[in-house]
């Protein structure tokens, strides 16, 4: 059962006397009336990161995976919890001090505090970090129009080629490696296009699982459909370097996640406004297709103009 399956059969319906949840369909709470939001995540070793040989840098990742769900809602993240599960060797000295250190350093990057949480012993690793912010309103997920405009920022797949490289599936040259590695592990958060996003944006979805997987569910309760053009979709000089030497395929490269960029849609008449927003800010903001009717099928459409089939879409939590 997926993850979704699991929670429309088991628990939506505890919810349905509480607006704030949202119908459990979105990545966060928001409570209008006391201008609260509020994140839950939870990471696995094994399943959200490989191993703890690096302790320091798997932190950096869980928090801006945590903050992300803030961000793209259009809400600065304000202060968070973590809880740890694990064992003497996973939260020795030199462990607890890297971990300290880079929390020291998320905190000053992102303007956020610890607040609290909470430490149980277990013989496997994971974290689960509670990312709090205030606002009276957030960018609300399934609000998309037909015929808006698709955007994405920033560049995506350069997390999973790190990913590939950590789990030595891609031989690549020190640099490259490096380079690759870094961005799975920083992800590039677009924190300063936050509070922006209300200026133009009518859906938002921060991208965990995968582009497609995470815009199906972007729009999972509306009768819409997708076009997206692979020629659009952004990507790194060095990822495009990997492509031409046929080291992997675009669509795959781009639809399996961790890339922490901010998906939404925006009205036509919006393309002025979010271009200008782009280069005053400095980010990156790409559109790559189109809001259908869903007596239209979704589709991808390849550089030669043809319908292309995806393998995989992305992540998906299976139970």
């Amino acid at each position: 059962m997926q993850e979704f399956d699991l929670i429309k059969k088991y628990f939506s319906k505890l919810s349905n006397n509480n607006q704030s949840s949202l119908n459990l369909n979105d990545d966060v709470f928001f409570d209008k009336s006391k201008e609260l939001v509020i994140s839950i995540d939870t990471y696995i070793e094994g399943i959200h990161f490989i191993n703890f040989k690096y302790p320091k840098l798997v932190i950096k990742k869980i928090i801006r995976s945590s903050i992300s769900d803030l961000i793209c809602k259009g809400v600065n993240p304000k202060y968070y919890f973590i809880s740890g599960s694990g064992n003497q060797k996973s939260f020795s000295k030199r462990n607890l001090e890297l971990i300290s250190k880079s929390l020291k350093e998320e905190q000053k990057k992102y303007s956020i505090y610890l607040c609290g949480g909470d430490t149980v012993f277990s013989t496997k690793l994971s974290f689960t970090v509670i990312s709090l912010g205030f606002s009276n309103k957030i960018i609300f997920r399934n609000k998309a129009k037909l015929d808006d405009d698709i955007y994405v920022t920033g560049n995506l797949g350069d997390s999973f080629i790190g990913l590939k490289v950590f789990q030595k599936k891609i031989n690549l040259n020190k640099k490259l490696e490096k380079y690759f590695k870094k961005k799975y592990f920083h992800p590039n958060l677009q924190i300063n296009l936050t509070k922006k996003l209300f200026s133009f944006a009518n859906t938002s979805i921060d991208i965990s699982d995968g582009l497609i997987a995470d815009l199906e569910k972007l729009i999972n309760k509306q009768k819409l459909s997708y076009k997206l053009y692979l020629k659009s979709i952004p990507i790194s000089n060095n990822l495009n370097k990997l492509i031409n030497l046929n080291i992997i395929e675009k669509i795959s490269s781009i639809s399996n996640g961790d890339d922490y960029q901010i998906l939404f849609t925006a009205a036509p008449s919006k393309s002025r406004i979010i271009t200008k927003t782009s280069k005053s800010l400095g980010i990156k903001i790409s559109k790559i297709g189109k809001i259908c009717d869903h007596t239209q099928k979704s589709q991808i459409i390849d550089e030669k103009n043809k319908k292309i089939a995806v393998k995989t879409k992305g992540y998906f939590h299976q139970f």
